[in-house]
């Protein structure tokens, strides 16, 4: 279409009637016939999301794609829908300051209306953990489950569509050409007039391919290495007075990800640049409406690792990590319970049918081993002096049934040099969300959609 919503075909017809010319189709649909939007949004995650409501809302006569490779909306929302509405949770320090957050985070706030969990006892925690040079925010947060990001998902997306926002889910992004306003896509050519690129973690690769085919300096020097720690709820009952507790401790140690009542350990899968396969774990837990609980809890704790001198990439360090625990593991993630780590012993199967060890894992398929032969010995020596702490802290975590399953690993995502303050790289080209660095969670992602569309309404 062109512009003004005329096919372009009639338009040459009317210009070269003669009948002698011949439109071949495949000439037509790859050189003349483009299709045209004011945006495209590439990414169905919370970043674009955010990105896309601010515009159609501000200025309703704008044409918006919003496109993803996969057949259904991605991001966070997915998985377990946990979102933190406290600065600096999930707000990357070199991009947000406290002010300019906390605006933003008023938008997401009064657009997704959620329902703030109550906490209770935090003091008796946070006195606890200060005596051993840790801390535990405070952290206004909403749950909604699997189930429950699933339903809200479904809504947006209806939301978007009855406000004129084009989804073409399933459909790939291949290449952008900046000089002719272009993205190539496996089905088309689509021009556009502002671009946003916001993929979210799993699209790693793709945003370092696009951000070099466009010249747009980059580095991607951190990452988070740990494991995900699961046992019984009466084991870790701090999950009673606060859902996701966020504690902070020497050596860039943290909780993170916190799940409980019918709550899961689940894997993922990461391919490299090379083809190479290997499975992060991760975890989720399902809303309180279902009424089913398995009295499980589960979390992540994580050693922050930078790559200063010589600077590497925190994205390769972690593949041959990854790469490393699907070989030990036969091409699953590790798990070994605390008992045998203690005695210096690996799991085996026997290790989860027996005595203390009174539970069955989750996540059935792992395979039982030595995490200490998987993990360098510097993260696996500050990840188990924080869990004793964290024992300390919340007695019993350590009990000898709790479950420790390797490698859990979340990347800090490309670090582009932006032009200005609302992610420009290029001079129509803008980023957002986790995979570019701009946000490490759902409503900072959202911000720094909304943030983005802020940027392009200047211009629009």
């Amino acid at each position: 279409m062109n512009e003004i919503g005329k096919p372009v075909f009639s338009t040459l017809q009317s210009l070269y009637p003669d009948p002698s010319i011949v439109y071949t189709h495949q000439w037509f649909s790859r050189s003349i016939y483009v299709d045209s939007y004011d945006v495209i949004i590439v990414g169905s995650g919370p970043a674009g999301m955010g990105a896309a409501f601010e515009i159609a809302r501000k200025k309703p006569d704008t044409s918006i794609l919003m496109i993803d490779k996969n057949k259904y909306s991605t991001g966070g929302m997915r998985n377990d829908c946990k979102m933190n509405f406290t600065y600096p949770i999930g707000f990357p320090l070199e991009y947000w300051d406290k002010s300019t957050a906390e605006q933003y985070l008023k938008d997401v706030t009064a657009f997704l209306a959620p329902d703030i969990l109550h906490k209770s006892n935090i003091e008796v925690y946070q006195k606890r953990a200060e005596r051993l040079g840790g801390s535990l925010l405070d952290i206004k947060q909403s749950h909604l489950g699997t189930d429950g990001g699933l339903i809200l998902i479904k809504r947006l997306l209806a939301d978007l569509d009855a406000l004129g926002v084009t989804l073409a889910l399933g459909e790939t992004m291949l290449s952008v050409d900046e000089q002719k306003r272009q993205i190539t896509t496996d089905t088309r050519e689509i021009s556009y007039r502002k671009l946003l690129i916001a993929p979210g973690r799993q699209g790693f690769h793709f945003l370092q391919r696009i951000l070099t085919s466009l010249n747009v300096p980059f580095i991607d020097n951190i990452v988070d290495i740990g494991i995900r720690v699961e046992t019984r709820i009466e084991h870790y009952p701090i999950v009673k007075d606060y859902y996701d507790p966020k504690f902070y401790f020497e050596d860039k140690v943290r909780t993170f990800c916190t799940n409980s009542g019918d709550a899961h350990v689940v894997k993922e899968k990461y391919v490299t640049s090379r083809g190479d396969t290997w499975y992060s774990v991760n975890g989720h837990a399902y809303s309180k409406e279902r009424n089913r609980e398995n009295g499980m809890a589960n979390f992540a704790i994580l050693k922050t690792v930078k790559f200063t001198a010589p600077l590497a990439s925190g994205q390769a360090y972690a593949e041959n990590l990854g790469l490393q625990a699907a070989l030990m593991g036969g091409g699953r993630p590790l798990m070994q319970r605390v008992g045998d780590f203690r005695l210096g012993s690996r799991s085996k199967e026997d290790s989860f049918n027996s005595d203390y060890f009174d539970f069955t894992p989750t996540l059935k398929d792992c395979c039982p081993g030595d995490i200490s032969l998987a993990m360098p010995s510097k993260i696996l020596r500050n990840i188990w002096k924080a869990m004793k702490s964290l024992d300390t802290v919340v007695p019993g975590v350590l009990h000898p049934s709790t479950i420790m399953y390797y490698p859990e690993i979340k990347l800090y995502a490309n670090k582009p040099v932006y032009r200005d303050a609302m992610f420009r790289v290029t001079q129509n080209i803008y980023l957002a969300g986790d995979g570019a660095g701009t946000s490490r969670g759902i409503t900072a992602a959202w911000a720094s959609g909304i943030r983005v569309a802020h940027g392009m309404l200047k211009d629009l």
